[in-house]
């Protein structure tokens, strides 16, 4: 590899992309499922289904981020993997009634996928990623020939499988050599932060992209009026603040945090800004999906607490996964963002207290204020630094 792939990275190929829009289809699937009950039981299924699959998505952006997709052999694993994500998404929206052993089938198919790519760098020592997750996989399997609480005790105990998979790879039997495991971190964090930072990226607009057809959705046959266009220019200008919020500042900053972190200590960051701190961005998208759905057609109505939650709810839950994301990654500043996710949580009582409108008004405007308020401080900081160094 010559220095200029070195300093640049591998950039994301469109395999990846691909294979991305199909993951975002199972989002889409619980913006679907989250609509049809707008109530907590559902959202807290909504969030088990996703936080499992989400892991395993995870699992797949380390995997091409150090095996990637440029052989014919790796692509059509991937595009198995593809596939089989794509079971699981048809699955969805009955998975707690019908259709959770065929879920858990597709998803013990992306487990096997993953594991076997998995061996073309790391080997058999895979098996220490692949056996938990398989394990996982089973369990959900399982929680689709039962109901009610054993079917949601299954399900956490997927996520409890899951969650220990890191500890089992790291300190299972044969690693208990120091020297092993501290090999085994440098392994795993031998990730190219741009590629790493960029799939990330791409996942969080495809996903930014479903919230937008949700607005298509919401209007579906209603008559075209300036008051629909204004609310579909609302929940529109949301879908953008929420962009702006990630894009324009943290995710080059995010790649320099990257770079700078020691190979050993890579994964661990990974795993706390892209996976623990993306798990609440992406269900607040979905979140706010669901609550556009389900309130364009009632613009001046006063909303039920499901749909108002759902849009308050949805961009506080972003924002709280933002702030967690820039506190992982040492980004300032903080306390903008830390402050905007109550307040707009609070707007859902404008919502139902007044109307639809009312309630995406505020909304955009907590948004504007919190980037307008945090631009002056950037603009201060970057003063203060250039008068010190003067």
């Amino acid at each position: 590899m010559d220095t200029a792939t070195e300093e640049t990275g591998r950039r994301v190929t469109t395999l990846e992309l691909f294979f991305d829009l199909v993951f975002v289809f199972t989002l889409t699937q619980l913006t679907v499922l989250l609509a049809a009950d707008l109530s907590f039981a559902t959202a807290g299924r909504v969030a088990l289904i996703f936080v499992v699959l989400f892991w395993m998505y995870g699992a797949y952006a380390y995997l091409t981020n150090q095996v990637p997709p440029d052989r014919p052999s790796r692509r059509l694993l991937l595009m198995l993997g593809m596939a089989a994500f794509l079971v699981c998404a048809l699955a969805i929206p009955r998975v707690f009634d019908d259709t959770g052993v065929v879920f858990g089938l597709g998803f013990l198919l992306v487990v096997i996928v993953h594991t076997a790519l998995y061996t073309r760098s790391h080997g058999w020592d895979s098996v220490w990623y692949g056996v938990p997750n398989a394990l996982a996989a089973l369990s959900v399997t399982a929680a689709g020939l039962v109901d009610g609480l054993p079917a949601d005790g299954l399900w956490i105990l997927a996520l409890s499988l899951q969650f220990m998979t890191p500890f089992v790879a790291e300190h299972g039997p044969g690693r208990r050599d120091g020297r092993t495991a501290a090999a085994l971190r440098v392994q795993l964090g031998a990730l190219d932060p741009a590629h790493f930072v960029e799939r990330h990226g791409l996942l969080l607009i495809v996903a930014f992209g479903e919230s937008v057809i949700s607005i298509g959705v919401g209007i579906g046959d209603l008559p075209l009026s300036p008051g629909l266009f204004g609310g579909a220019f609302l929940a529109l200008a949301l879908a953008v603040a929420l962009w702006w919020t990630y894009f324009v500042r943290d995710e080059e900053g995010a790649e320099a945090a990257f770079r700078a972190t020691p190979p050993q200590q890579r994964w661990r960051l990974a795993m706390n800004a892209y996976y623990y701190a993306f798990l609440p961005m992406l269900l607040g998208i979905a979140c706010l999906a669901a609550g556009v759905k389900k309130t364009l057609g009632h613009l001046t109505e006063e909303l039920a607490t499901g749909p108002a939650l759902a849009l308050a709810g949805g961009v506080a839950l972003f924002l709280v996964g933002d702030v967690a994301f820039r506190r992982a990654m040492r980004l300032l500043p903080v306390r903008h963002r830390a402050v905007a996710a109550p307040v707009a949580l609070a707007a859902a009582f404008l919502g139902v207290r007044w109307s639809a409108a009312v309630e995406l008004v505020a909304l955009v405007t907590v948004l504007v204020a919190m980037l307008a308020v945090e631009a002056r401080w950037c603009t201060a900081e970057r003063r203060g630094l250039d008068m010190a160094r003067a």
